[in-house]
């Protein structure tokens, strides 16, 4: 969808476009969310939205839509995994360890997933498959839903007419930083597999 067709839904419907818009996209509906956040931030910019009810229908949205998915991942994923783990080779040690990994590590993924394109949009999903409690699970998705609506709304504004650039640049950052971690966490491994053999 155009960027413009978004502006025109937000003029026509206001706060409640930025909140089902938002947890759409979260859910996986293709809405491009960090756009709409630099937009929305730019229309405060610009006087047609206030600052306030913006930021909270963002947020709730935000929520609302990484909170769905961790159910859909609770309620249909241990499902799927106990009815179907046998034949795609996910015994229940292999879930077990998945759940002590977001336990100690994984929580973490829930924060950072908001900034990576198509992490957020699954990471939920998998919390809930893994069993993460809920409590774990809201107090670090919803940090970083404030964190991740906060910095694009806040470069839309402070951007002004330049901020369509922001979404772009973060979404390219975003993909080098994982892609340079993903290679450090294989070579280390690779390393790692290397001397135990030679050991």
């Amino acid at each position: 969808m155009p960027i413009h067709e978004f502006q025109v839904w937000i003029a026509n419907y206001g706060y409640p476009a930025i909140f089902f818009l938002l947890m759409l996209g979260i859910v996986g509906l293709p809405v491009p969310d960090e756009t709409l956040l630099a937009l929305t931030g730019y229309l405060i910019f610009n006087g047609t939205l206030h600052l306030l009810p913006s930021c909270i229908s963002a947020l709730l949205g935000t929520v609302f839509g990484i909170t769905i998915s961790y159910c859909i991942g609770r309620i249909g994923g241990s499902r799927v995994l106990h009815r179907f783990g046998a034949r795609l080779h996910i015994g229940p040690g292999t879930v077990d360890r998945l759940h002590l990994w977001f336990k100690r590590w994984g929580h973490w993924s829930l924060t950072i997933g908001y900034f990576v394109p198509g992490v957020r949009h699954g990471i939920a999903i998998v919390a809930g498959s893994s069993g993460l409690e809920y409590g774990t699970f809201a107090l670090f998705a919803y940090a970083g839903a404030l964190l991740w609506t906060g910095i694009f709304i806040s470069a839309g504004y402070y951007l002004g007419e330049q901020w369509r650039a922001f979404p772009e640049a973060m979404t390219n950052a975003a993909l080098w930083i994982l892609a340079t971690t993903l290679t450090g966490v294989l070579v280390y491994w690779g390393v790692r597999a290397y001397r135990r053999r030679r050991g």
